[in-house]
């Protein structure tokens, strides 16, 4: 699996329950999207930093989503040209769940 790490800078005057409208607004692009498993939605206002985590079933989906339309339409939405990292995910421990998940499907 893969973790995708989007970072953003927020505008100065951006305040907590509009950033949080704006993320559930997208809640719907990331419904049912091929290849997502999971998405953390990420605020820090003290730094002024927002952006999400994503857990991917590979990479191939996860850059398949952050091409140049992503882009622009994020942009659009937020202000902010985002950032983009990318890890290799082997080991995933699941407290919710009792499971964890490592990279060759064992459980």
């Amino acid at each position: 699996m893969i973790t995708a790490i989007v970072e953003f800078n927020l505008p100065r005057d951006c305040r907590r329950e509009d950033i949080v409208a704006v993320f559930r607004q997208s809640i719907p692009r990331y419904q049912e999207k091929p290849g997502l498993v999971r998405k953390y939605y990420l605020l820090d206002e003290a730094s002024g930093t927002a952006g999400a985590v994503y857990l991917w079933e590979n990479l191939a989906a996860a850059e398949s989503t952050y091409d140049e339309a992503w882009r622009q339409s994020f942009i659009e939405r937020y202000g902010a040209d985002p950032t983009v990292s990318y890890f290799d995910t082997p080991v995933i421990v699941d407290n919710l769940t009792g499971e964890t998940i490592a990279e060759n499907g064992e459980r």
